[in-house]
């Protein structure tokens, strides 16, 4: 039978057809009014403004293979709870990327259904215990659904549950060969502007080792045209981030990475050399993307729609080698993933140390 719905004042008779063009309309309209406005912020979090790494990770080393995951969108809560995020692939999503067995997990924000909830928390450590027992270095960033509830308890509660960061709520993480930084979205106007002005110094001392240069942010800074057009995305915070990678761009050796959320899907771009990754699909209700513009490089599997999904990133030497992988039926009595996307970055050498030479005698460079 089909639904029956009010859209903007008017009674609309739903069929099969176009219950996904609905689905899409509201799901943009969401999406375009749950940004954060200026609030109050966490006295106990530390801004990182001073130039360099925050984070240094020995335990890696330059040269050495990297096995990464990247995702986000997860919104834990009850499991009850099956309206805006699906428990039972969130979970299982969790337990697969504890299979894949990382070193380190990217994750693009909105970590919890509602950030100032305790008992939402409470559920993510519940569900995640397999990744503290592999061991997993998990680097997050910060989501609307962080601040979901309150603002200043929802950042506490963020930080109290990625140690690994020191609450610090941007920072830059040094792993051998690969730099992350992630970039709160969460900031009221004065401390964003001086996040602006961090991050370009952060992209003028990149270490010379990095060779990858990974950056979190949850709003995604490129997208897809009906997100564009539907849910004004990206927003003027991640077109004046992009732009000032952009003029960094030149002086950079490091191949660039740019990991999104926000949309639950899968989107991928390239601009200028840079690999813009939207990274959604968690277990958060899914998008429905009726329409992918040419310059999304990933062509959608035949039924489109959901997309659930983690991304694998393996780096070994100047060479990074992605994978996306699909849940293949979220509804099946067994769930699987199936590889539905990859793509190769490599990195250039780095410019050869001058030679010591002779000259009548005398040693010069």
């Amino acid at each position: 039978m089909a639904r029956r719905v009010l859209l903007w004042g008017v009674d609309i008779r739903l069929t099969r057809r176009f219950e996904w063009i609905y689905q899409a309309l509201v799901y943009c309209a969401a999406v375009a009014c749950c940004l954060p406005g200026a609030g109050e912020v966490d006295k106990t979090a530390e801004y990182s403004l001073n130039p360099g790494i925050t984070l240094n990770f020995s335990q890696f080393t330059a040269g050495k293979p990297l096995h990464m995951v990247a995702y986000g969108d997860t919104r834990f809560t009850d499991p009850a709870v099956t309206t805006g995020t699906n428990p039972r692939v969130r979970k299982w999503l969790v337990d697969r990327i504890a299979l894949e067995n990382p070193a380190v997990l990217l994750i693009t924000g909105d970590t919890p259904f509602h950030g100032a909830r305790t008992e939402d928390w409470n559920v993510f450590n519940q569900e995640t215990e397999s990744w503290r027992k592999e061991g997993i270095l998990v680097l997050p960033t910060t989501g609307n659904h962080e601040i979901l509830g309150g603002w200043d308890q929802g950042i506490t509660n963020y930080l109290d549950h990625f140690p690994a960061i020191e609450r610090h709520r941007n920072y830059s993480a040094l792993m051998g060969n690969v730099e992350v930084i992630s970039l709160d979205m969460n900031s009221e106007v004065a401390t964003a502007d001086r996040q602006v002005v961090w991050f370009g110094q952060q992209l003028d001392h990149v270490p010379p080792q990095v060779d990858f240069l990974i950056i979190l942010y949850h709003i995604p800074w490129m997208a897809d045209e009906q997100t564009e057009l539907l849910a004004r995305l990206p927003s003027a915070d991640a077109l004046l981030y992009r732009k000032v990678l952009e003029a960094h761009l030149d002086k950079l050796r490091a191949r660039v990475l740019v990991l999104n959320g926000h949309i639950h899907n899968y989107e991928r771009f390239e601009r200028r050399g840079v690999e813009y990754i939207v990274t959604g699909g968690g277990g958060a209700e899914p998008y429905p993307l009726l329409i992918r513009g040419a310059a999304d490089l990933y062509h959608d599997h035949p039924r489109g729609h959901p997309v659930y999904h983690y991304l694998t990133l393996d780096v070994n030497g100047r060479t990074l080698r992605a994978t996306m992988w699909r849940v293949t039926d979220p509804e099946a009595s067994t769930l699987a993933v199936e590889a539905q996307d990859n793509f190769t970055v490599t990195a250039a050498a780095p410019p050869a140390r001058p030679r010591e030479q002779s000259n009548g005698g005398h040693g010069y460079k």
